[in-house]
């Protein structure tokens, strides 16, 4: 082996692990997307016989068009929201942590997919991966998918008879889900303040709201409502709230199963006839910004409020690129890298 090639080996891969986003807020563009999200069995898992043809005769024939509106009041000229921030956040991460780390971005759904982060990688001869998924709470839907796509491209195997006859593969270490680390609750307290200090007053009320999963997941299982719980008991103790001041809610329910409660478009309605004025929202259980926050809550969900007497939805950034959040990302990358870099 080069000595070059030996300096790259010695490296930590680190892999931002982000839901993804389609390449154009088109229906032509959110086809293939729409039909690789939903078509993953840890997002529906139904049978597939039963899901698979709901999903090619009626979803992909009328929702890419649907959701193409939707994407195109948060494109920017620059391209999608969600994959400017990751790319942002990829840089920032890289130049905190420094030459012994080869940081890379990686879609679950769309480009740049997991697989060709976990190609270049490969490439590199980098053999030792953190993988930092980039939802802070756990939930089948979404943290263990990734898992599925990192051990998939890492190894190979698809099922017991179909996996690549590969002679090298990569030691991974996967974050653990981070929804109560301190400063990743730091990190959203600031945020949160910084809106209400450009508001310039208190506001009436808070809501924390978190994507939703269907509740039967929960029953099965999944951990994910308590550690969204967790995570909003957190945050309201460190911006000092009383129980009267916070709501927390789920949102962006899909199909007609009951989903977790309460739901976040109620709990806008309920706020409307209260007669709230100003209604501070936060998402933390997104570390970037994305169609469910910039148009879910900041367009929908602000006329969902005042259809019902509301008055002002602010809505509070993700994370982000925050400084305080890169700062953080990389402290937790250090913690679950401890003894693989100097």
């Amino acid at each position: 082996m080069s000595s070059a090639s030996s300096a790259q080996s010695s490296k930590v891969g680190v892999l931002i692990a982000q839901l993804g986003t389609p390449a154009a807020p088109t229906a032509k563009a959110l086809r293939p997307y729409l039909r690789q999200f939903l078509s993953d069995p840890r997002v529906i898992d139904l049978k597939w016989w039963k899901w698979l043809p709901i999903l090619y005769l009626f979803i992909l024939t009328r929702r890419p068009a649907r959701s193409a509106k939707l994407y195109s009041r948060i494109w920017t000229d620059a391209g999608s929201p969600l994959l400017l921030t990751s790319q942002s956040q990829e840089e920032g991460l890289q130049q905190r942590l420094g030459e012994n780390y080869r940081v890379i971005l990686g879609m679950r759904y769309g480009e740049p997919s997991i697989e060709q982060a976990m190609a270049r990688l490969q490439r590199e001869e980098i053999e030792r991966i953190v993988v930092l998924p980039m939802f802070p709470q756990f939930s089948c839907s979404t943290t263990a998918s990734i898992y599925d796509a990192v051990n998939q491209a890492a190894f190979g195997r698809r099922c017991p008879l179909f996996f690549d006859r590969r002679r090298r593969m990569p030691t991974l270490r996967f974050v653990p889900p981070y929804f109560e680390h301190p400063d990743y609750i730091d990190s959203l307290k600031i945020r949160v303040e910084e809106q209400v200090e450009a508001l310039g007053q208190v506001p009436d009320r808070y809501l924390i709201t978190f994507h939703g999963v269907p509740a039967r997941y929960v029953e099965e299982g999944d951990p994910y409502r308590r550690q969204c719980e967790r995570t909003a008991d957190l945050l309201a103790e460190a911006l000092q709230l009383a129980p009267d001041q916070w709501r927390v809610g789920f949102q962006s329910r899909f199909g007609k199963e009951p989903w977790l409660e309460p739901y976040t478009e109620e709990l806008l309605a309920d706020f409307g006839r209260e007669g709230i004025e100003t209604l501070v929202v936060t998402c933390p259980g997104f570390t970037a910004d994305c169609l469910e926050t910039l148009d879910e809550l900041g367009h929908e969900g602000q006329q969902q409020f005042s259809a019902t007497g509301g008055g002002e939805l602010y809505l509070v950034p993700c994370v982000n690129d925050h400084p305080h959040w890169l700062d953080a990302m990389a402290t937790i990358v250090r913690q679950e890298s401890a003894g693989w870099s100097a």
